[in-house]
This record gives structure tokens, sequence and C-alpha cells, in this order.
């Protein structure tokens, strides 16, 4: 298998870059990759991490889990790309230093237009056109905030002129499978129409799902730090999704401590919001349940003198909370995994 200039045979593992633009003033962006090509065959898993540039866990997880791969034992092949986006790596921002643009709104992207596609948009066609060839799974790596609980996103999968109802509930329920043996706490989507208007359908888990691509997406704790414990389960949870997919023989520890303690289908939600501007101080931390009008956060002016008390829209856990202490009116305080109400089956326009 070749991707970019690292090629494996059966058996082997290859490390080498995907060269996927020129640079001003010479030289090129190259994305490392490593191709773990199992002795035995069996289905592609990709694996990305570090698409934000500021989110160096799932760089890390790459690096720990092509340690732990035997690919003499390995039936199929992993496709690692550590670094997705090397510019905002560079610079520890979330967004590439191109034209500043979120490279996880490029995927799947073809609306028509007749103007040249941005620089971030060929990047990620490149990418994409790779992984659509010849991707069964991908499991893209993410952090959130500076303050976040760790937890897997659900995607909801579509139905309609391009697939068919039965079709459908299939990836859905192979999904299910996968995100439950990664073994982080299960969040899912927002509701399809939060979905297309926040533009999640082009994230590179979205467009993949699109395509009938079994992908989702681990949100591995804050930004800018690599948490270990967070890394360790990741590495298990990637190694237990290989497992799922009959690639390896024995699955590897789960992770109770990140388990939420209720059961039930839970969604992404941000809130609450706060009616004040002033200076947050927060009541409620990552990975707490709290119940609708409890007091998550207080609002106090320059002086310290309380403003505003902050109560949960409704009950759920937060997951994270935003990093800044200035807000301004109607900023989000907190991310919130909420009980839901949607089917995960969800009829295209």
């Amino acid at each position: 298998m070749k991707v970019g200039t690292a090629e494996a045979g059966p058996g082997e593992t290859a490390t080498g870059h995907r060269t996927v633009t020129e640079l001003p003033v010479g030289g090129s962006e190259d994305l490392p990759v490593t191709v773990l090509n199992g002795g035995e065959t069996g289905p592609t898993v990709w694996v990305t991490g570090t698409i934000h540039g500021d989110e160096p866990t799932g760089t890390a997880v790459i690096h720990g889990l092509s340690e732990r791969v035997d690919v003499a034992e390995l039936a199929g092949a992993v496709v690692c790309l550590p670094v997705m986006n090397p510019t905002g790596f560079r610079t520890a921002s979330r967004t590439s230093s191109y034209h500043g643009d979120d490279p996880n709104r490029y995927f799947g992207r073809d609306d028509g237009s007749k103007t040249p596609p941005r620089v971030q948009q060929v990047i990620c066609d490149r990418i994409y056109d790779d992984i659509r060839a010849t991707a069964d799974a991908l499991v893209s790596l993410h952090t959130s905030w500076v303050a976040t609980h760790p937890y897997t996103i659900q995607p909801r999968v579509s139905y309609g002129e391009d697939r068919s109802v039965s079709d459908a509930a299939v990836l859905r329920d192979r999904l299910i499978e996968l995100t439950e043996a990664f073994g982080l706490p299960v969040v899912n989507q927002f509701p399809p129409d939060e979905t297309e208007t926040r533009d999640l359908q082009h994230s590179l888990s979205g467009a993949a799902v699109a395509d009938g691509i079994l992908a989702f997406t681990p949100e591995l704790g804050g930004r800018l730090v690599v948490e270990r414990d967070v890394v360790a389960a990741a590495v298990d949870g990637v190694w237990n999704v290989l497992h799922a997919l009959e690639m390896v023989d024995r699955p590897a520890d789960r992770h109770p401590e990140f388990a939420f303690d209720r059961d039930g289908d839970l969604r992404r939600f941000d809130g609450p919001h706060t009616d004040v501007a002033g200076i947050v101080r927060y009541r409620a931390t990552e990975g707490d349940f709290v119940e609708a009008g409890d007091v998550v956060a207080e609002i106090v002016d320059q002086h310290g003198e309380l403003k505003s008390e902050v109560a949960a829209d409704r009950d759920g856990y937060v997951l994270s909370r935003r990093e800044r202490a200035a807000v301004y009116e109607n900023d989000v305080l907190l991310d919130m995994a909420v009980p839901d109400d949607d089917p995960l089956l969800v009829e295209s326009e």
C-alpha cells in the first residue's frame, strides 16, 4: 500500500510524506504519513490527528498506536496522518496560515462555484481523494477547549436519494459499534439543522460518513497540551476499533474513569449563555452532571461585585468550559451533553 512516499508491502511498515501544496518561497507542505500494512488482508483504517494545529493530542495518540501495532499480526492496513495541519501545528493555531481557514470545513465540498478553490480546499481535496479511495473506516482525532472531559462525537447518518433506509441503518449500527468500542462517553452530533448551520457536514468525519465510510470524531480533552491519561485511553480506543473490525485478535483495556454515570442517549449542546457582560467565575467543571436551573457560573463586574448568576438550561453533563474570563452579552459558557430526542437516522433534504 502506498500513500505519498510511504509504501509498505504486506507485513511491512513505511514512513514518508504526502506533498499537498507548494510554498511561495520554495519547498512544499508535506504531511507525515505512516503506513502499517498487515501480513493478512482486511479493512483499511485511516487515523488522523492535529487537523487543528492547536490540538496535539492526536499526534501523540498516533505515535503510540504506531509503536503498538505489530504488522505481522495485523489483518488489513492502518494509515496514519499524525499532523494534518502542519502550518497550524507550527504556530499552535487552530486554523492554517494560508488564509486563516479552518481545515476541517473543506471536505467533500462541491458547491459548483466557478471561482477557483482556495489552497486549503485544494489540500483537503487531495487528502480526501486518498482517503475516499481506500478507507473502510476513519478515526479523526481532535481535542476541544482547554478544560474538556474526553468524549466521542457520534455522527448522524442520512438516507434519501443517495442511500436507502436499510443501508443507512446498517451504517448507523456499525458506527455505534465502533464508537462504543472506542470507549469514551458517546455524545451524538448536533441535530441536522444545526449541523448544517455549523458546516459540520464538511468536516472530515461528516464528509466520510456521507460517502459511506465508518467515521467518527473523538474529542480527547483540552487543546494545546497533551494529557498522558487521555492519550493512553485513546490508543487503547483505536486498538479496540481495530479489534471490532477483526483486524487484531485481542482487545485492549477499557477506561471507565472517563465514563458518565447515567444511561440514555446524549447529544451536543452549547449553553447556557450569559445575559450580561463581565468576568465569569465557574461553579461547574468538566465531567459534572448538572440539572436545569442549577447555577453553573457567576458573572461579576471589574470590582468583583456579583452581576448575575447563570443557570443551566437543561439537565446534562458539562463537556467543556469555554476558555475565557471576560465575557460579553449572550456568550456561550459551556459545551454540554444533554438528552437526545432526535434519531441518529435522518432523512436528507
